[in-house]
Formats: structure tokens, sequence, C-alpha cells
């Protein structure tokens, strides 16, 4: 066999003896992936999966008849979280190849990071990695600013402190722009807010350890809208853009904190404790409130948030939710349209009020495992308290496809991607 394995794509069925409805077929130096009519690139990805499970390592893609999103699914479906580049794509067009190097490289810093022990990627590294990362994409458009510690009291970033500080590590808030017009007075015409919880025990309402054990990747949300953010420049971005990412470790010790407590918020909304394990809304309530403060028309947050998300659409899509209803439909339509799945999920202004407190404005969940019924809307609700124009041009993703505790059919263990073209393809589209 040759020291290269060649892949190629065909549009007819594998001989009979390879099995009816066969995805793949071997010669002597690689494989056939065969289309089927139905879910195309789904069992594009499933071959590529099933190649990956063979044993090899490395891929080239041979042939005409690859096409840009075919290979892309290819790509998906081979990769694990040890080995990221190991396909090498067919070299039909000059676009083609550019659209997937550009593909390539944020999902390479995607997966990197949400697959990162939370060691290596604690809040201040993900938030520097963050800002590196992105001011490589374009140095002289790229400023950042890194809160940290006791001065998110200073400036009121209330949810961030809170959650963070039982940490030795301290929280943080990044505060990124991206602004390419040369103009510093320029208009920003969108605001990115990602849940970056590099590590989240529960806190005092501690995970079981089969819960705990994938929890270096709550930080999904801000690997989600960096890797996004990066590759809607790549793709051309030209107008101002702000990143926050709201990082914190969520443990517990003698300066945690605790059921019980409030939270009084930059914006005067009291909060109590009932849940340390619902912090990803605590934090980005202050990421909200900070991409509100830019004026920006379209403000986009995504976080792996609530499990009550996972229940209701699996892990096959991510969850939208918005008062803007003709927003979330679009973003609905962008995820669709980027060969990734998106579906909306109930929010009106009466989610607001699901988690009523007697102590204060409201409580941060219901007092019930996965916190009651309609957990993830309640959880939506939460945070349309903390968004400007009653919650006109925001669109917030519940990411439940983000990452995957155990490889399947279609992914290898880990991080998928999921969401970052959906964030791209809203911010060129829509900002």
């Amino acid at each position: 066999m040759s020291d290269l394995f060649k892949v190629q794509l065909s549009q007819d069925a594998a001989a009979a003896h390879w099995g009816e409805k066969a995805l793949l077929s071997f010669s002597n130096d690689g494989a056939t992936v065969h289309l089927q009519q139905e879910e195309t690139l789904k069992n594009v990805q499933k071959a590529g999966r099933a190649l990956a499970n063979q044993g090899i390592k490395a891929i080239v893609l041979e042939g005409d008849t690859w096409c840009t999103e075919s290979q892309w699914a290819l790509y998906q479906g081979f990769v694990t979280a040890k080995n990221l580049d190991a396909v090498t794509f067919a070299e039909n067009s000059q676009s083609s190849l550019d659209e997937l190097a550009t593909l390539k490289r944020a999902a390479i810093w995607q997966r990197q990071m949400i697959n990162g022990t939370a060691e290596d990627v604690y809040p201040e590294s993900l938030a520097e990695k963050a800002a590196e990362f992105i001011g490589s994409m374009a140095p002289e458009h790229v400023s950042y600013d890194i809160i940290k510690g006791d001065a998110l009291l200073e400036q009121q970033w209330i949810g961030i402190h809170a959650v963070g500080r039982g940490s030795e590590r301290p929280p943080v808030l990044l505060t990124l722009d991206y602004n390419p017009t040369g103009d510093e007075n320029a208009p920003v015409a969108a605001a990115l807010v990602g849940k970056g919880i590099t590590f989240d025990s529960g806190g005092y309402s501690i995970k079981p350890s089969e819960g705990m054990l994938t929890m270096k990747c709550d930080m999904g949300g801000a690997a989600t809208v960096t890797s996004g953010l990066a590759l809607a420049i790549s793709r051309g971005l030209d107008v101002r853009v702000k990143l926050f990412l709201c990082c914190a470790e969520n443990l517990i010790s003698g300066n945690a904190y605790k059921l019980g407590d409030i939270l009084t918020y930059k914006n005067g909304t009291t909060v109590e404790i009932v849940n340390t394990d619902a912090e990803g809304r605590l934090v980005l309530a202050d990421g909200l409130m900070a991409a509100g403060e830019t004026g920006a028309p379209l403000i986009i947050d995504a976080a792996t948030l609530t499990g009550a998300a996972l229940m209701a659409v699996g892990q096959e899509y991510n969850a939208l939710f918005g008062l803007d209803k003709e927003l979330v439909r679009e973003v609905e339509n962008f995820a669709s349209d980027e060969f990734e799945a998106a579906w909306a999920l109930p929010l009106e202004k009466f989610h607001q009020f699901n988690c009523p407190s007697p102590y204060a404005d409201t409580a941060n969940s219901r007092a019930q495992k996965g916190g009651g019924f309609g957990g993830a809307s309640n959880a939506a609700g939460f945070l349309s308290r903390f968004v400007p124009n009653e919650g006109k041009g925001w669109v917030h993703i519940d990411l439940a496809a983000s990452f995957q505790n155990s490889a399947g059919s279609q992914w290898a263990a880990g991080a998928t991607t999921w969401g970052m073209r959906t964030v791209a393809r809203t911010l060129l589209e829509k900002a």
C-alpha cells in the first residue's frame, strides 16, 4: 500500500461485495467515499470517522468530485483531539483551498482551546490566547484590555468576580476591539459575548464526578465567538466589532460565592444565588451589559449554558433564543446556509420572571434539578434582563452541539466547532 492514503469521492454506488449502500470501498492505496442520495454531507462525515476508526493517521483527498463542503465534512469526521492536521485537501480550485484553510485555522484554534486542560486554559490564559489569535489575523486593527481580579469590582462587573473569586487564579473580562475602519470614533457594528468558564465544578452546588469530567469545555462559548470572529475577519469583515469574554473558574473555597448570596449588578438588578452551578448566566450578564454600552445594534452571545437545551435539541443542534424573533429566524437560516444545525426555542418577556426570589429581583435559577421546567428558556429570560433595546438585535446561542462527551458515528470525542460558522455568517450578513 502507498505511503499516502488517498481518498476519492464517487457518485456511484460501491460494488456489491462491500455491502448494500456502503459508504466506503477500499483499494490498494486508499479508499473511495460513495455518496448517498440522502444526508449527503452527514454521510461523508461518517465516512471520515469510519476511516479514522480504521487507525489511519493521515489522508489525501483526490479527484474532481470533491467540493468545499464535502471536503470540510470529511475533515470534521476524520480529525480527533490528538490529530487536528491530518487531511490534505484536493487541489481543485484556489478559492476552495483558501476557504478550507480559513475554516481549518479557526477550527483548530477553537478545538485546542476547548479540548485543552483546565490547567493550561485558565481565565487569564484564555483571554490572552484569544487576544493573540485575533491579533494575529489583523494586528494593525486590534486592541484589547484585560480586567482582572478585584479590578472587576471597581468597574462593577459583579457576576464574573463572584463566580471566579473562589479560585486562586483570578477571573477576568477581556474587552477586544477589532476596528478595520481606521477611525477611532467609528460606530461598533456588532458585539460578541462568550461564556469563558474554564472549569466548572458546580461550586457548592457541586457536580457529580461524571458530570465534572468534561467541564473543561465550559468555555466553549468564548472559544466559539472568538473563532467565529476570526473566520469572519478572514472572509473580509470590514466593520468594527467588539468581543467580550467572561472568564472564570467556578471552584469551591472559603472565598467562593455561596447559595443565598445576593448580587447587585451594574444596572441595579439584584440576583439571589439558589444554585452555584447556574454560573454561566451570572458572568454573561456582565458581558451583555458591557456589549450594550458599546451601542452595537447587533449582540450575539454564545455559551454552553444549560443541560435543558441538550435535553430539548440533543447534541445535533444548537439552541437559539431571542426576543427579536425576526433576527432569530435569520440566524437559524444563516446556520443552515453554513451547514450547521440550529433550532429556535421559546423566549418571551415572561421568562424573565420564571425564577422568582423573595429576597431579590430574581434568582439565578429555580431550586430544582436542571432548573425545573423550561430551564433553557428561563436562563435566556434571565439574560434578557441585561440586554438593551428590549432585546432588539440580540440573539443567544445555547451551544448544545459544541462538544461530544464521547466519540460517535460523526464526531470524535471533544469539540465540534458547531456554532463558529453561524457566528461568522451572522456578522458578515448583519453587522
